[in-house]
């Protein structure tokens, strides 16, 4: 009988371990090179990027198995494990994000300030930013969760796919709040391109996916429909 950690050595040397690396470097690599006097704000900028690249890793594993022609679990180790990294490199920007720009009042991050001339909840740009960022830290702190077999064992396949299947709405929500701090930012046409690179890939390679399952369906189905008829 298999241990019950026989999957957790491999998963650590063969994609913790290099994600971990990936992920040190392009934030450290980011952290140190961007010109901002503070602490706090080198690193929120530092970790938004590595986490929008993972977010979009994550959605790319499942296509691209079908692409290639490799099998294409429910449940993925390599995909799990991205997830994780993306979930954690994302909620530790989400934590270091609210101190940026107000220090010391969050709050204001979601609501107008007594200062202001409007009341309530933000409805501008900022407001948009910070609420797409608030609703996919929210959905990712729930697929962080459970994202593991005990998980999968309680809710079930059909519950828990469902369930994952909530990882499209965190990719869109942080693709809405970086396009919205670039805004607010007016951050260089670079960073902007790796955003819309993400997006666009993303979209192409689920779309190829999709096309790619769809016509596999109708060549299995036609080379099936001569013998039913002959039957």
């Amino acid at each position: 009988m298999n241990r019950p950690d026989h999957r957790l050595r491999p998963r650590l040397l063969r994609h913790h371990l290099p994600l971990a690396a990936l992920s040190t470097v392009f934030i450290v690599t980011l952290y140190v090179t961007r010109p901002f006097k503070d602490v706090i704000t080198r690193l929120s900028f530092a970790t938004a990027y590595p986490a929008i690249i993972l977010l979009a890793a994550t959605l790319l594993t499942g296509p691209m198995n079908i692409l290639l022609r490799r099998r294409n679990p429910v449940s993925s180790d390599l995909r799990r494990d991205i997830g994780i990294w993306a979930g954690a490199v994302s909620i530790l920007h989400a934590i270091v994000g609210q101190c940026v720009h107000l220090r010391g009042r969050p709050w204001l991050y979601y609501v107008y300030s007594p200062q202001e001339k409007h009341i309530g909840l933000r409805r501008d740009v900022f407001g948009f930013a910070n609420y797409t960022g608030l609703s996919a830290t929210f959905a990712v702190l729930t697929l962080f969760a459970t994202s593991n077999d005990l998980s999968l064992r309680a809710l079930g396949t059909p519950r828990w796919k469902a369930l994952q299947r909530w990882n499209y709405a965190v990719f869109g929500l942080a693709a809405m709040h970086s396009f919205g701090y670039q805004a607010i930012e007016t951050q260089n046409i670079i960073w902007i391109s790796i955003t819309v690179s993400c997006v666009v890939l993303t979209i192409a390679v689920q779309v190829a996916g999709f096309l790619k399952r769809r016509w596999s369906a109708r060549g299995a189905f036609r080379d099936i429909e001569p013998d039913v008829a002959e039957r």
